[in-house]
């Protein structure tokens, strides 16, 4: 297996390879507009086979960014980008759009098995009130000659001076739209792709099931490879298992929902925490492959957390 190293573009984004092969790039200070709320992204993700499975602002939804820690209600804010879902009303464009702010890195690091990049971000709202402190992490390891791990994991503290409700479309009304959370969109070509949870294979009907993992697994253009990207929730997670968010049919996304039907209260100088492992694989390895990489998510996650330095 490769070393892993790091391209710190300074100011801009780090981009982590196995060798010769990036693997991807985290932008945390992106030139967004202020409608597509804006916030740190992973994009472009790839294999180690190198093939692309992630999409970057896409016409139907360009707030939808590879992957990115993505939320539609926080109290009246919306950090996920574009309209608000409104009851009774469907999608309305407010004046609510806020965004996540890069503010400190505090650590960048990189070596045989893994490498690291941590830093703290503002969210404010649109007007540039605060809102969240958060403490962000995430860690890439190459598993074995097909597959990466990538751990995700965050801090979010209330600075708003008052409770913050998590919620989603759904629990403001709209059913089964309770997308909010780690969400990670596809290329064009996994559209009809398979979706699996540890209890078998579908589409969009998996759409608001717990469980422990979901995987996509998508045939590429082109080269007419596949690739499988799979998401395991930490059990130390709120609401863990969580509901999933996964579209099939329309594009391909997955999204661990941790607030998919039911809010859940920050109060003001409390904190939320939540880790994820995304194992990224070249090749369809099939339903009983696809349980094992599950295994490779769930050993990720037995690393220690990265620690949040005192302010």
């Amino acid at each position: 297996m490769s070393r892993l190293l790091v391209d710190h573009a300074v100011g801009r984004s780090v981009t982590v390879s196995a060798g010769d092969k990036p693997l991807f790039t985290y932008v945390y200070a992106p030139g967004t507009a202020q409608l597509e709320s804006p916030k740190p992204y992973l994009h472009p993700i790839r294999t180690l086979a190198g093939d692309l499975v992630s999409l970057y602002r896409p016409h139907d939804h360009v707030w939808h960014k590879g992957i990115a820690w993505s939320l539609p209600h926080v109290g009246e804010h919306n950090f996920w980008g574009g309209p608000t879902y409104v009851h009774g009303q469907f999608y309305v464009q407010l004046d609510n759009n806020g965004s996540a702010t890069h503010r400190e890195l505090t650590e960048l690091s990189a070596g045989a098995s893994r490498a690291t990049f941590a830093h703290r971000l503002a969210w404010t709202s649109q007007q540039g009130a605060p809102v969240i402190d958060e403490h962000r992490a995430l860690t890439a390891a190459q598993a074995d000659d097909v597959s990466w791990t990538l751990v995700f994991e965050t801090r979010m503290t209330n600075v708003s001076g008052g409770t913050l409700a998590f919620g989603s479309p759904t629990t403001k009304g709209r059913e089964n739209a309770g997308y909010g959370g780690l969400f990670w969109r596809g290329p064009r070509a996994f559209t009809g792709g398979t979706v699996q949870s540890p209890d078998g294979t579908g589409a969009d009907d998996l759409r608001g099931k717990r469980a422990e993992w979901f995987a996509f697994r998508g045939r590429h253009d082109e080269v007419g490879r596949s690739s499988t990207v799979l998401i395991v929730d930490d059990g130390a997670n709120p609401q863990h298992p969580p509901q999933w968010f996964t579209r099939s049919a329309e594009f391909a996304c997955l999204n661990p929902a941790p607030f998919f039907s039911e809010e859940l209260d920050l109060p003001e100088g409390q904190s939320l925490s939540f880790r994820y492992a995304v194992v990224i694989t070249a090749g369809d390895p099939g339903e009983p492959g696809t349980r094992i990489l599950a295994d490779l998510g769930r050993a990720a996650l037995t690393a220690p957390r990265v620690p949040d330095p005192a302010p």
